[in-house]
């Protein structure tokens, strides 16, 4: 008796959930998630030229540096390594497996 008293309400929590999820979709209300603080918005531009200031072919690495801070939206310090801080940057791979960003 008492499992399904359990089963019953780990149901009708579900159902409930799906229901608040539903009617906050419906009603265009932010959810949870939407109201969290964003990350703070990086300059690639700037960024990206602090990176490649000392490669041989700036133009190439800004190219190459600013797609990928486009899609991670962060660019590790320096003007090389330190991956560590960027982990989405250092694991972005071309077509051939080889590592874009700079």
């Amino acid at each position: 008796m008492a499992i399904s008293k359990s089963c019953a309400l780990v149901i009708l929590s579900l159902l409930l959930f799906h229901l608040t999820d539903a009617y906050q979709v419906s009603t265009g209300a932010p959810s949870p998630s939407a109201l969290a603080p964003t990350a703070s918005v990086i300059d690639c531009g700037a960024a990206c030229g602090l990176r490649c200031s000392k490669t041989k072919r700036p133009n190439l690495c800004k190219r190459a540096c600013g797609s990928c801070c486009a899609k991670c939206r962060c660019v590790p310090p320096g003007t090389s390594g330190n991956y560590e801080a960027c982990p989405c940057y250092y694991n972005l791979t071309t077509r051939y497996k080889i590592r874009k960003c700079p």
